[in-house]
């Protein structure tokens, strides 16, 4: 009797582990078939290289270089990136390197596995980093800090290494990938749009507003040569009121009276 049950908790176990295995150990990404290779990345968060899951990356850098790249992610998705960086040229010294992940907001995500900060000595040909970022959640509360829907930007840099080493070639190659895609989850809660980073700060003001037609039409006065009143000729108009006023008490002071 207690072998038949110690055989059936054992069978319950395997089972149970055999059904979490898939989820704890996801597959790294791969090429999509037919997907255009990227050749280039951006400099700064504004001008990151857009890429999508699955589209290989590889370009040719220097060390000291920051590398930017932007790509989709929507709910219920869990993206890993992978990322090498081969070393042509001898180097002098260990370096250290770091992929970085932000949202939207250019908040900084945490990542749940991978090597995202690896140091590497100057013998290593290469250096291999990684990120496999939370799943991307429909909403969120402002303070929370967890990843939603939208445009995310990569950044790949190195963060220590000797100085000579600066301006060495490197190739990078680097994939991004979506490991897990589980659609909307059961959040009661939607985000009103994605959050995608502002390219285009500043815009530019009309300084005067527009005049209406009709309204200028119904008046009888011409206004077309009148200024806009502003601090300068505010300030312009006071000026010349002290000043022919400091004008006449001057005058007044000075004046001598006439002789008789």
């Amino acid at each position: 009797m207690r072998t038949a049950l110690l055989r059936t908790l054992a069978a319950l176990f395997a089972a149970g582990g055999s059904a979490l295995l898939p989820a704890a150990a996801v597959a790294a990404p791969t090429p999509s078939p037919g997907a255009t290779p990227v050749n280039r990345a951006g400099t700064s968060f504004l001008t990151a290289t857009p890429i999508t899951a699955g589209q290989p990356v590889r370009v040719d850098a220097s060390v000291g270089d920051h590398l930017y790249w932007s790509f989709p992610a929507t709910a219920g998705q869990v993206h890993e990136i992978n990322a090498t960086v081969t070393f042509p040229k001898a180097r002098g010294g260990a370096s250290t390197w770091t992929v970085d992940v932000f949202d939207g907001l250019r908040r900084r995500q945490a990542c749940t596995a991978g090597a995202q900060t690896p140091t590497v000595d100057a013998q290593a040909s290469s250096v291999t980093l990684g990120c496999t970022l939370r799943e991307v959640r429909p909403w969120a509360e402002p303070w929370s800090g967890d990843p939603l829907p939208g445009t995310y930007v990569i950044r790949l840099s190195v963060i220590d290494l000797p100085e000579p080493d600066l301006g060495a070639p490197i190739d990078v190659d680097l994939l991004v990938g979506t490991v897990a895609d589980r659609g909307a989850s059961a959040d009661d809660g939607e985000l009103a749009a994605p959050l995608v980073p502002n390219t285009k700060a500043g815009t530019v003001l009309n300084a005067v507003p527009p005049v209406d037609a009709e309204a200028d039409e119904d008046s009888d006065w011409p206004t077309d040569w009148l200024p806009d009143l502003g601090s300068r000729w505010i300030w312009t108009g006071v000026g010349g009121v002290l000043a022919a006023v400091a004008g006449v008490v001057g005058f007044a002071l000075t004046r001598r009276p006439r002789r008789v």
